[in-house]
């Protein structure tokens, strides 16, 4: 009688040191449609079945070296072969080895010489048992392909909603052409050096690395709520008008404080929050809305607020050009301890090359993008002069 009709052959290990004994099953099994491989001792069965996990093992317990009972206590504790049906097939005819080859976790047990009727039909229950298991493992596969395809799709999603929602916000500003862009490759380079480093081991991994990527683009979404008159303003804004610029920060964080509370704890825009409240605080606690200092202000929000500062001084504003790299770093050098948090500079310096080279990646050298040169020509964008950057 044929093996069940499947996408592919099943294939069984005999496992027994006596070569007839091999040759008597695989001539009973391979008219049946059966493949079978073999073994005459219990290590080279366990090679063979950790190598390509069979169907089925036909397993004696009698054999030099490692005993089946052995062989099937290994079989079983392995998470690649546990599934796999055991049926003990021994001249043993005895209870207590029927009772051991359990507790070993075979799942049947015959004595020889076996009736090839009852065989036969062990086989077949034992196989319909794992054909349904592997059913169901590649079941769950698909679904958890699809669960995480379907995850990768939403995370997308997000990542698209809040670089747009960003780049929104800075089509009313005077920030220069990508400024987003480099924002995002500045903080980038800053947290791997900061991984790769070891600083901040209990914050810093690659999940943080990439978080902040596609989160501190988020950091002057505030200035939505800021008149056209100031963030617009052509010039150096009062120090009343400079107040009112100061309140993006609290703005942007408040905004995002209260769609993450929507969208529940722990969301995507955890970061995004903790950067827009904190980008313009300083080290030294001189910083603003809230005058946090040190490490108390958020990670995310130290390595945002150098990276923000390098690109406003490195790029080209109405009433002044880009400064070179070096007049940059100086300054950034400076306000190591005070505006900075050193560790964040250190991490600067490792990496400056990378900043230089995203800087003339995104600016030609200095020079605006020539997109951006359209954009900021019909924007008709001005600069407020305070500090070295808007709302500095």
């Amino acid at each position: 009688m044929p093996a069940e009709s499947t996408d592919r052959e099943y294939e069984i290990l005999i496992v027994d040191d006596l070569r007839e004994n091999i040759n008597i099953l695989s001539r009973f099994l391979t008219p049946m449609g059966y493949r079978v491989t073999s073994a005459s001792c219990g290590e080279d069965a366990l090679r063979l079945a950790m190598a390509n996990p069979p169907d089925l093992v036909l397993l004696d317990l009698m054999m030099p070296g490692m005993s089946g009972f052995e062989v099937c206590r290994e079989l079983k504790q392995n998470p690649a072969t546990c599934h796999v049906p055991v049926i003990i097939i021994t001249g043993l005819a005895d209870s207590d080895a029927n009772i051991k080859a359990t507790a070993a976790g075979a799942d049947d047990f015959l004595l020889k010489p076996f009736d090839r009727v009852l065989l036969e039909a062990r086989l077949r229950s034992s196989l319909k048992t794992k054909r349904l298991h592997d059913e169901l493992v590649a079941h769950q596969r698909a679904l958890e392909a699809r669960v995480e395809e379907r995850t990768r799709q939403l995370i997308r999603a997000q990542r698209v909603t809040v670089f747009s929602l960003a780049k929104l916000s800075e089509s009313r500003d005077n920030e220069t052409g990508d400024h987003l862009e480099r924002i995002r490759a500045y903080c980038r380079v800053l947290a791997e050096e900061l991984l790769f480093g070891g600083a901040y081991p209990d914050q810093v991994n690659a999940g943080f690395v990439d978080e902040i990527y596609h989160s501190c683009p988020l950091h002057d979404i505030g200035k939505v709520g800021i008149p056209d008159m100031i963030l617009l303003k052509p010039g150096k804004l009062t120090p009343a008008e400079f107040e009112i610029m100061k309140a993006h920060s609290t703005i942007g964080g408040d905004t995002l404080s209260a769609a993450d509370k929507e969208v529940g704890d722990s969301s995507f825009l955890d970061m995004g929050r903790d950067i827009a409240y904190g980008h313009h605080e300083k080290f030294d606690g001189s910083g603003y809305p809230r005058g946090t200092a040190g490490e108390a202000i958020p990670l995310s929000a130290r390595i945002t607020a150098l990276a923000d500062v390098y690109d406003a001084l490195s790029s080209r504003r109405p009433y002044k050009k880009p400064f070179p790299h070096e007049k940059s770093r100086g300054i950034i050098l400076e306000g190591r301890g005070t505006h900075f948090d050193p560790v964040v500079v250190d991490a600067f310096l490792a990496r400056e090359q990378e900043f230089i080279a995203i800087r003339d990646e995104y600016q030609g050298k200095g020079g605006l993008a020539p997109l951006a040169q359209l954009v900021r020509a019909a924007q008709k964008n001005g600069e407020q002069g305070v500090g070295y950057s808007a709302a500095s």
